[in-house]
């Protein structure tokens, strides 16, 4: 299994997605799309394409010129039938990628909130390994509407469309349920001086939110990885 990786923001990383690839003996290539690293293309053979998240938002095509191009590439990804996977911006780009509206700013969410699936979501072979409610860990202000077509897996009170599928295997999730309790505190402290400003007391919080919910968020998002690679 070769698995094509793209990079957003620096220190964002696979989290537990690396481990259950690990457990499969995938081949990862992961490209620092925004340290300009060549997108490679569908030829390439790779067989799934993870897309992270990033703090550029889905539409910052001046800033960051690579992103139609990657936005095309989850497209023709989704569209030959290969796995595909974008997570926090990656599901807003493949959002895009299938001509949904990008709304800026318009759901800011942080910390871990509840989840809970949809219909759809409970019957899809990936979002029902996390069960039908769980918490996650949440980082983003914008969302974004339903591509036509697509099923919608999961949501919330502050954001409606926490996940959705295209096709078969093209998968969009808007919460970090790669980021565990470890991916969590690292993040806390690479980005002190920002959550200082924008999460007033987000230092103090940590310690008893991890404890509270941590556990339950990273067996979901565990889970959910493994059941995303072994659909791939």
């Amino acid at each position: 299994m070769r698995i094509l990786a793209i990079q957003n923001h620096a220190g964002t990383g696979l989290g537990q997605i690396a481990q259950a690839l690990t457990e499969a003996e995938a081949e990862v290539e992961l490209v620092q799309a925004h340290e300009g690293e060549a997108l490679p293309s569908l030829g390439d053979g790779h067989d799934g394409l993870i897309v992270l998240g990033g703090a550029q938002n889905a539409l910052a095509d001046d800033e960051h010129p690579y992103l139609p191009g990657l936005v095309a590439l989850m497209r023709d990804f989704a569209l030959a039938d290969r796995a595909v996977l974008g997570v926090c911006l990656g599901s807003q780009l493949l959002a895009r990628a299938f001509g949904a509206e990008n709304l800026i700013g318009a759901a800011p969410e942080f910390g871990w909130r509840e989840v809970a699936l949809t219909e759809g979501g409970a019957a899809d072979p990936v979002l029902r390994a996390a069960g039908t409610r769980f918490p996650a860990f949440q980082w983003h202000d914008d969302t974004f509407t339903l591509p036509n077509g697509a099923i919608r897996l999961a949501g919330n009170a502050v954001a409606r469309n926490q996940a959705f599928r295209v096709g078969r295997a093209a998968y969009g999730i808007q919460f970090h349920f790669e980021a565990d309790t470890q991916l969590v505190r690292h993040w806390s402290g690479q980005f002190a001086d920002y959550l200082a400003e924008r999460q007033p007391g987000w230092r103090d919080r940590l310690g008893p939110d991890s404890a509270q919910h941590g556990p339950a968020a990273d067996a979901a998002g565990l889970a959910l990885s493994r059941a995303w690679v072994a659909m791939v």
